[in-house]
């Protein structure tokens, strides 16, 4: 078994409804996701809006996430930026401040400013001398292309990049590639996008998930199946909470995870900020509609 393992949900920053941080319902959805049985916990990711918060915001929300946390689980911290002395520096404060992982895509900004390989591996090496462990997350979103040479070039290389987040395209055939080459230098292969090709990820030899916080207890069955080798009931599991991880993805995206906790009382708020809009009622209602026979943590947390 790899060192990293189970379902790692992401965390939603909550908002009060005039727009501004609201750090106690954002340290309630943690703990939300604690009592849903989260093998860890990630903040600041992008479906926390990391985009849309300030310095001090992050600062703030990354040391109101730890304190609160207090070690029951351990946290990672997203600290993605384009330029490598920020995102050292971010790795510092996260490790200063107790966090076990840091996550960090490859650098870029906006949708043509990328680094090249060399550039990006660079970064991660420079972030792997603050002595703290790293995932690396390849997703769609950077737009820079990390192809399986690359990445098991800087496995084997850089000592402190222990895990790894495939959500690219085809993230099954891209883990089976990546694990062939690199499996042994590779503590925590992941993958995430909602758990929505969970199935194959683990097949392809995933050891955890990513998900959002909506329905972490329903989904972690399909990994603690899987990995214990009961692949039938895995695949049962998985069927069962398919409909709503389909219906996150493509309908809700981040802004699920912020309804079905308005629904259960966990956060006061579902508010985001703009320019992101608001989630439709029917989308709220379809994906509530979809998770309420499942019986979640999150829709009877708070009452």
């Amino acid at each position: 078994m790899k060192p990293y393992s189970g379902i790692w949900p992401v965390a939603p920053t909550a908002f009060h409804a005039d727009g501004t941080l609201d750090l106690e319902g954002s340290t309630r959805a943690l703990e939300c996701m604690i009592d849903q049985g989260s093998n860890g916990v990630c903040i600041l990711a992008n479906y926390s809006e990391q985009f849309l918060l300030s310095d001090q915001e992050r600062y703030d929300l990354t040391k109101a996430s730890l304190e609160h946390v207090a070690g029951r689980v351990p946290v990672i911290v997203t600290i993605s930026h384009f330029a490598t002395d920020i995102a050292v520096a971010r790795a510092r404060q996260a490790k200063e401040m107790g966090a076990a992982i840091v996550m960090m895509m490859a650098p870029y900004h906006g949708a043509t400013l990328k680094g090249s390989a060399q550039q990006t591996y660079d970064q991660f090496a420079a972030v792997g001398e603050v002595g703290i462990p790293i995932m690396l997350q390849d997703a769609p979103l950077s737009g820079v292309d990390l192809d399986v040479p690359l990445l098991a070039r800087m496995a084997r290389e850089i000592e402190m990049l222990k895990l790894l987040k495939i959500e690219s395209v085809g993230t099954a055939a891209k883990l089976r590639a990546l694990l062939e080459v690199a499996g042994a230098d590779i503590d925590g292969p992941f993958d995430g996008e909602e758990g929505i090709t969970l199935m194959a990820d683990l097949d392809a030899g995933a050891t955890g998930t990513m998900t959002s916080a909506s329905i972490t207890d329903q989904i972690k069955p399909v990994v603690t199946h899987h990995l214990a080798g009961d692949r039938a009931a895995a695949e049962v599991a998985y069927a069962r909470v398919l409909p709503a991880i389909n219906f996150e993805n493509r309908q809700c995206q981040f802004r699920a995870a912020k309804a079905a906790m308005l629904a259960g009382g966990v956060i006061g708020s579902d508010f985001c900020r703009h320019p992101i809009a608001p989630l439709p009622r029917w989308a709220s209602e379809g994906y509530l509609d979809l998770i309420r026979p499942l019986d979640p943590v999150v829709l009877r947390w708070g009452k």
